[in-house]
């Protein structure tokens, strides 16, 4: 049986960031049913650039995945999580691709997490290359038998070309409706962060303005864990702005 998650609910002060509960897919909630019937740990791979390592956190149990990691154990009532956290900052699809189709061929992973896109569209190049590219790593990790989920890419005020950025972001989400694999759609959940409340907002990102805090990645981990689980806890987090 699934155990509601629930974190700490604070009220929110001037300039501070508060984290709505959201779902950022409701394709991917069909993996609840299949998890909650085993007792087996939970093998998830978290692949992908800084976003994944956690560039921006105050320490390894800040990133994401961590967080995620644990979300879900409270979700599944204890069932254990192995999360391996395979970000490298900088990353972009082609060499993260490599080492997709190394990892599902290598190893069995209940779920990947793939997180592509943001370094491919702040430096761009051939979006039709990418789109294959994105279609690649979706055709090896069917061929491994794994099911894949893919993270696109973040929203931070300082876009320089919005047009070309947001042309990534529909990419990813055009090929990976076609075959079907759900998209944790991390740009538009940050871009409503934003637009609800700008200045709170930037708690949600570290010092650079660019990437993820403390706070943002726990609110990530926490729509992600709503997406995968199904559930929709009424979950408030706040961090102060720096």
């Amino acid at each position: 049986m699934l155990a509601p998650l629930g974190l700490h609910v604070q009220q929110a002060t001037a300039n501070e960031f508060v984290c709505r509960p959201s779902t950022l897919s409701r394709d991917a909630a069909d993996l609840a049913a299949s998890w909650s019937k085993s007792s087996a740990p939970l093998r998830i791979l978290a692949i992908g650039s800084s976003s994944t390592e956690g560039i921006g956190a105050s320490g390894k149990d800040k990133t994401y995945p961590a967080q995620l990691s644990r979300l879900l154990r409270t979700g599944l009532s204890g069932r254990p999580v192995e999360m391996v956290n395979a970000g490298i900052g900088g990353e972009t699809a082609p060499q993260t691709l490599s080492r997709l189709k190394a990892a599902v061929a290598e190893e069995r992973y209940d779920l990947v997490i793939w997180q592509v896109g943001t370094n491919d569209a702040v430096t761009g190049g051939d979006l039709g290359t990418f789109r294959n590219l994105v279609a690649d790593g979706i055709a090896a990790s069917k061929q491994a038998g794994t099911r894949l989920v893919i993270l696109d890419p973040q929203f931070y005020p300082g876009i320089k070309e919005t047009a070309r950025y947001r042309a990534y972001v529909d990419a990813i989400a055009e090929v990976a409706r076609a075959q079907a694999v759900p998209v944790l759609s991390r740009y538009q959940a940050m871009l409503g962060w934003y637009q609800r409340d700008a200045d709170g907002f930037m708690a949600a990102l570290a010092g650079d303005r660019f990437h993820m805090s403390d706070a943002g990645y726990g609110c990530l981990a926490q729509d992600i864990a709503r997406s995968l689980l199904g559930d929709k806890p009424a979950v408030t987090l706040t961090a102060s702005a720096r």
